[in-house]
């Protein structure tokens, strides 16, 4: 591999010569072996080309940086945007807790970039651009990381998670309107209770999808509050006059979504409170989801020895040795996204609190935990709702097997005979293996017609 000579305060470091980045992203790279190369999400890097670009733009219209110099950062920043030059961010989550060699890649890249534009060679001849002078003008990596954090979230959450669960929501609401009038046995414990539509139960998942969006729609302002212009600690030291509200806007502008600069910078900066709060709401969606799946491969039990009240898709052969096995894959493939977006959160939790007086010194784990959430929730929520909830199918002769055999259905007694007796019946029916019915005739309390007429699971459905 051939190699250039690049260098920051601290000397000389040899580069890959193909490669845009500088010395100062070559140190992170030897100095953070940690983990796969290049783990740094691509959402952030793209939140920073909308940021850097929005920074010379605001810079320009302020009259410190000139046109020239804005318009070729603009021009790699959007190469930067359509992921043309992932290849040259290498570098890791596991690195400083500030993001300042993320930063400062981002910084090499797009001035070492524009020297090609420019005509010239890698490390040959003067630069147009120097790193920390022209494309970090006005900011540090202090106020520019959370920026990117909030870009990359909020773009995140609203690219995958909201219409993933949106439409398994929709899909859900479907099944349910479908199966509105289907009566089967409620199940309360594990247990037979009284009866429920099919539709009904089906109902309970849709209005948790309700809660958990709404929970996740209702954090979504907080993301829009951005840090740039607050420089190192909050200050705004070094940041034209004017520039975080432009700088704000701008953005706003490029991404197409309601960015605002925040008005307390020094918590900006020094705290990330809006992604522990948002990712909250994944966890909330998250524990919703484990619920959901869970019931409908306990419903779908079976296909002959379970509940196997439903039927789902048969996607793919379920085992290497039992011929003609169908398992609950999609239900499977979602609990364990729940399972790893309950841990994310705890990574949230903790970092959210390393907030050590003026920086937040956890920003890389907390935007790759909360990027990772977002992205498997709507994915998996896609894949079950087209995979599964989609192919549902109601098995309604064991639906009618189950019901006519539940022993719950005696609650309905209650108003007529009392609790007592209507347990006692229940008992009888239980250890003598005979229909709730017979077991009634012969408790004496009351007669066939009596329990035809007043054991109907269709009125008892509320």
């Amino acid at each position: 591999m051939k190699y250039r000579v690049e260098k920051d305060t601290l000397g000389e470091v040899r580069v890959p010569a193909d490669r845009y980045w500088g010395a100062q992203t070559q140190r992170s790279l030897e100095n953070f072996r940690i983990g796969p190369p290049g783990s740094m999400p691509k959402a952030v890097i793209e939140a920073f080309g909308y940021l850097k670009k929005a920074s010379a733009i605001a810079n320009c219209e302020l009259g410190v940086l000139d046109v020239e110099k804005m318009n070729v950062i603009a021009m790699v920043c959007d190469e930067i945007i359509t992921g043309e030059l992932d290849d040259h961010f290498p570098l890791v989550i596991w690195q400083t807790g500030s993001g300042t060699q993320t930063n400062m890649n981002v910084n090499e890249v797009i001035a070492n970039r524009a020297h090609i534009l420019s005509g010239k060679r890698l490390g040959e001849g003067k630069r147009l651009l120097k790193p920390n002078d022209d494309v970090n003008l006005s900011h540090s990596s202090n106020d520019a990381f959370p920026t990117a954090m909030n870009i990359a979230a909020y773009g995140m959450i609203g690219r995958k998670t909201i219409p993933g669960m949106q439409q398994l929501r929709h899909e859900l609401s479907v099944l349910s309107e479908a199966t509105m009038d289907i009566v089967k046995t409620g199940r309360t414990h594990l247990m037979d209770a009284t009866p429920i539509t099919l539709g009904q139960e089906f109902s309970g998942y849709v209005s948790q999808l309700d809660h958990a969006l709404a929970a996740i729609s209702n954090t979504m302002p907080h993301l829009t509050e951005l840090a740039l212009g607050g420089t190192a600690v909050g200050t705004g030291l070094n940041a034209p006059e004017g520039y975080a509200k432009k700088v704000a806007r701008t953005i706003a502008q490029l991404t197409g979504h309601p960015f605002v600069s925040a008005e307390n910078k020094f918590e900006a900066t020094a705290a990330h409170d809006a992604l522990v709060e948002t990712h909250a709401a994944l966890k909330q969606a998250a524990v919703s989801l484990m619920k959901i799946a869970n019931d409908i491969r306990l419903l779908a039990s079976g296909p002959r020895c379970g509940i196997g009240e439903i039927r789902l898709p048969s996607n793919e052969p379920g085992s290497s040795i039992m011929p003609g096995k169908v398992n609950p894959t999609q239900a499977e493939a979602l609990t364990m996204v729940c399972a790893q977006v309950i841990g994310n959160d705890v990574t949230l939790s903790v970092g959210g609190m390393q907030g050590h007086l003026e920086l937040n010194v956890f920003g890389p784990v907390m935007i790759a935990n909360i990027l990772q959430s977002a992205e498997l929730l709507g994915d998996a929520s896609l894949s079950f709702a087209f995979n599964c909830v989609r192919g549902i199918e109601p098995e309604q002769e064991r639906i009618t097997a189950h019901l006519e055999r539940s022993l719950m259905l005696a609650t309905a007694l209650n108003p007529h005979i009392g609790y007592e007796r209507a347990a006692e019946i229940v008992k009888r029916a239980a250890d003598s293996a005979i229909t709730l019915r017979e077991a009634a005739v012969l408790s004496g309390y009351l007669t066939a017609e009596e329990f035809d007429r007043w054991v109907d699971p269709g009125k008892m459905i509320g």
